[in-house]
């Protein structure tokens, strides 16, 4: 019963061990689906299922029928031409970090768009190329192709001899490495295993973007100061790049210094007046077309190419042309391809959560796996490398009125355009320029470090997940950084559940209410009652961990105890036996002064003898082992008779934490400390019946459904009749009885009721 009296509540009802409210309260019988069961029900077919899967594979049929052409495609096309801009400089900066001609870039910024229109659930990231990727997929790039000291043996003399056979071999490279990416995505998002990307936490992702975008500053060095920077994919090759980029600082190139400085400041004070000026503004100032517009003109109207001796982007093919993987390297990258598809997705599928979340329509996980799996195969096939989704440019679309994917439809045509017809006007930039303009989307990245000290106050594992993300990815080399990020934060979470912080708890308010005992003054303890909480699973790690916590807690070893009464059992049998021991209502009174078993004999004592539960039904007379005993018998008193486990945020535990578990239970129980284990769902205790848990020790009538019931059966069972936990009050007579936690106390037929004040 529960009555509602103002801010307060009052409940009356039996205290409910789970066995007793197993037996008061039936469960339903409930026919649990097996596997045969879940596999028939997915191989089935209905017409409305067949209709599910194709809307579900081929989302634009579901939001191109509902498409409002007067109010969104306005909109939608400005949006569209303002990203499809960005999408040709980005793609032709990335592609430097690729290591491939910039040219190639435009491919990965056109292909994965289209095929995104059609199988992608997001209607505003726009898919195209993203530095973190491209600086993965260059990794690969550099560790495979040969270099002028060492050829692959793989690849003819010939086929290297120029630098066009080796931007043709990188490209081979790049694409092999898409196009094997793209097939493991499709290939989750077929499985149904979007849920990988969960073992990528927030902290890892941060950490490692703003590790990429250290690779992606120290990667455009040599492009910024024109130095001839070999190749270095091993760990340790970022402080490798930066030695050989100081050792030949003299030969900068100051025209492209200059110009990439220039690029850099003008870029990031526009940024800034974009972001502080976002709601003044109709759309954001496109200052990257603009200095591309200015620079391309000047490089071309001042010849800088042949004047300064500066590196451009040179001849830009026109038309398509397809490629074939090359099996080796399918074979020598599927590590790294494993990598590159997770980030990618994880990537895309957090960005892409931030607007559906903002704009209420639902993505789906599996279906962007699948999405940016074929996006990716068709732009390697075509020689594009892998794509995902860019912060900035998915924030263009967003910010300039993208609705849809109508406006990723129209920046793909845009860079069509740039890629059929006028992409010969940006064969005088500089690459410079690119590099700079690629710098200047890493800001949000950088700025991550700013998060360290908001995480240090949230969470500190996070705060150590995304330090020690952005060192393994720094030093290690983004591939192998990835993986030990990976593995750190799994051990983490090992970690936090091996060493649980485990606390005593305690009645606070005189209610039913029970927290940590330290955390409040207002408490109230029954005498030789302790709770004491877990709050992690128990598994074969951490069971050793727990059982040292509770010694600590209760502030003694049971098993010590119950070793010592059993030898102190020995030495009185002996000396009743010998009829030098005599009982009075005093308690025991030995007739000779000192009885001393010889250390021999008591070193001969078996351990396992001394680990049996303690037996005296040979003898005459009970035993108060908290009482005098014997002249030379000594034995530790304890003032504990019960204990109560909260095993409230235990959701699971394994075998080998089942025996460690059943053992500490019998270690208690053999030396008369009842033990009781509170908060368990059903399920738990199923589990330890099927693994024969119990036995004439360890019974199932020791669950009990809260701490409160708990605590009431056990003042019940010591005939306690006070409400306020004070043991220095009289006891009363053994009544049934109500315990009102505000100081009253009622007889009420074995119910209990709890008065709680909010």
């Amino acid at each position: 019963m529960i009555e509602a009296i103002g801010n307060q509540y009052v409940v009356a009802r039996p205290v409910y061990s789970a066995n007793a409210f197993g037996e008061e309260h039936k469960k339903k019988q409930r026919r649990h689906k097996t596997f045969l069961d879940h596999l028939k029900q997915c191989c089935s077919c209905s017409t409305q299922k067949a209709k599910r899967i194709a809307l579900s594979s081929f989302p634009i049929a579901s939001w191109l029928p509902a498409y409002r052409i007067k109010e969104w495609l306005l909109s939608d096309i400005v949006s569209g031409i303002s990203t499809g801009m960005v999408a040709v400089l980005q793609g032709l900066a990335f592609a430097l970090l690729v290591t491939v001609p910039p040219g190639y870039g435009l491919y990965a910024a056109f292909f994965p768009v289209i095929i995104y229109f059609f199988l992608g659930t997001s209607r505003h990231i726009s898919v195209g190329p993203f530095p973190v990727l491209s600086m993965m997929v260059g990794a690969v790039v550099v560790r495979l192709t040969p270099t002028a000291d060492t050829a692959d043996p793989t690849v003819s003399n010939s086929s290297v001899g120029n630098d066009s056979a080796l931007d043709d071999h990188k490209v081979m490279v790049a694409a092999t490495v898409t196009i094997l990416s793209g097939i493991i995505q499709m290939l989750l998002g077929v499985l149904k295993l979007g849920f990988v990307v969960i073992y990528l936490s927030e902290s890892l992702i941060s950490g490692f973007t703003t590790a990429a975008a250290v690779h992606v500053l120290v990667s455009q060095l040599k492009f910024m100061l024109q130095l001839t920077v070999p190749a270095h994919t091993d760990p340790f090759s970022l402080f490798k790049v930066l030695i050989s980029v100081f050792s030949q600082i003299e030969k900068t190139n100051i025209a492209d210094l200059v110009t990439s400085l220039v690029i850099l400041f003008v870029v990031f004070v526009v940024k800034e007046i974009n972001q502080r000026y976002k709601a003044k503004l109709p759309v954001p100032i496109p200052i990257e077309l603009i200095m591309t517009v200015i620079a391309t003109g000047v490089s071309y109207g001042f010849d800088f190419k042949n004047r300064f001796k500066v590196a451009v982007i040179g001849e830009m093919k026109s038309g398509f042309q397809a490629i074939t993987p090359d099996a080796q390297t399918l074979q020598d990258t599927i590590g790294d391809c494993f990598g590159i598809a997770v980030v990618g997705f994880a990537v895309a599928f957090s960005v892409a959560s931030v607007y559906s979340l903002k704009y209420d329509y639902p993505i789906d996980g599996n279906q962007e796996l699948i999405a940016l799996g074929v996006s990716n195969i068709c732009g390697g096939l075509f020689r594009g490398f892998a794509a995902s989704t860019a912060l900035s440019r998915s924030g263009v679309q967003e910010s300039t009125g993208g609705k849809t994917q109508i406006a990723g439809l129209i920046s793909a045509i845009i860079v069509l355009i740039v890629i059929l017809a006028i992409g010969f006007l940006l064969e005088p930039l500089q690459k410079s320029v690119l590099a700079a303009l690629a710098l200047g989307n890493l800001k949000g990245m950088l700025m991550q470090f700013t998060e360290i000290r908001r995480l240090w106050r949230k969470d500190k594992y996070d705060c150590i997940i995304w330090i020690m993300t952005f060192i393994f990815a720094v030093v290690l080399g983004l591939g192998l950084g990835l993986a030990a990020s990976v593995a750190f934060q799994l051990l983490t979470i090992v970690f936090r559940t091996q060493f649980p912080k485990c606390s005593m708890l305690a009645n606070v308010g005189r209610s039913n209410i029970y927290k940590n005992r330290k955390d409040y003054s207002d408490i109230y303890e029954p005498e030789g009652v302790k709770i004491f909480r877990c709050p992690s699973p128990l598994y074969f790690a951490n069971i050793g961990f727990f059982k040292r916590k509770l010694i600590d807690a209760v502030g003694f070893s049971p098993l010590r105890i119950l070793r010592k009464r059993n030898k102190a059992l020995k030495k009185i049998r002996k000396l009743q036996k010998k009829g030098l021991l005599q009982v009075t209502p005093k308690g025991f009174i030995c007739t000779v002064d000192c009885v001393k078993d010889s250390d021999e004999e008591l070193d001969n004592d078996k351990i396992e003898e001394l680990d049996q539960p303690i037996n005296t039904t040979d003898l005459p007379f009970q035993i108060d082992w908290n009482a005098d005993l014997p002249v030379n018998i000594v034995v530790p008193k304890i003032s504990l008779h019960s204990l109560i486990l909260d095993f409230s945020a235990v959701s699971f535990l394994d075998v080998s934490s089942m025996r460690g578990l059943k053992t500490i239970l019998q270690e208690f129980i053999r030396i008369q400390v009842d033990v009781y284990i509170v908060g368990t769902d059903d399920d738990f205790i199923e589990k330890l019946g099927r693994c024969e848990f119990f036995d004439d020790e360890v019974k199932d009538s020791i669950f009990f459904l809260t701490i409160h019931d708990a605590v009431l059966h056990i003042l019940m069972k010591k005939d306690y009749s006070t409400s306020k936990f004070n043991p220095s009050q009289e006891k009363g007579a053994k009544y049934d009885f109500t315990v009102n936690t505000n100081g009253g106390l009622r007889n009420r037929e074995c119910q209990v009721s709890v008065e709680t004040k909010f």
